[in-house]
């Protein structure tokens, strides 16, 4: 029994790295390459649309892994995270881009976009003390849906709806990570 759970250990861990695609980023252009017979070739173009949804599914996939990690003020880990916390952690293991610590901070470095411009995996910004200012994060999913690490009842990460009740009242604006 000991041997077959080692060995089913061995396989999980190294299966995810038999199966990663050759990707490069030149001048903020990825290219994929596809290995023939003779050399290696980029794929065609028309694979960036692709490559795009697969950053947002990777982002996505990696924010609900976290779902039920405690909240924790300051934390950018799965020992815990705060709101920003969270959104800096699945940004930059995700898709390998480093955004700033504060969701206040992160709300000026994207261009703001209105509700009906979201899409998935773009952050959205509350300001949640009505205060007039940004105070709390979280990352879109689609039909109305994001992911967040909160500090209310749940204590932990969650999805909540932002077309309804306290969210949807202090909604400020989403933005985009270029």
């Amino acid at each position: 029994m000991k041997l077959i759970l080692i060995s089913i250990f061995i396989l999980l861990t190294f299966s995810a790295c038999i199966f990663q695609p050759p990707v490069t980023v030149v001048d903020n252009r990825v290219e994929v390459y596809e290995e023939t017979e003779l050399a290696p070739d980029v794929v065609d173009l028309n694979m960036q649309d692709l490559l795009v949804d697969d950053k947002i599914e990777k982002l996505l996939s990696l924010a609900h892994a976290q779902m039920g990690t405690p909240y924790l003020y300051g934390g950018d880990d799965y020992f815990g995270f705060d709101c920003s916390g969270f959104v800096c952690y699945v940004y930059k293991n995700a898709v390998g881009k480093n955004l700033p610590r504060t969701s206040r901070a992160q709300s000026q470095f994207v261009d703001p976009l209105d509700r009906h411009e979201l899409a998935p995996g773009d952050i959205v910004f509350f300001d949640t003390a009505k205060k007039g200012y940004i105070n709390h994060c979280g990352i879109y999913m689609g039909n109305g849906n994001f992911i967040h690490s909160s500090s209310g009842k749940v204590k932990a990460v969650t999805i909540s709806n932002l077309d309804r009740g306290f969210y949807k009242k202090n909604f400020r604006w989403g933005g985009r990570v270029n």
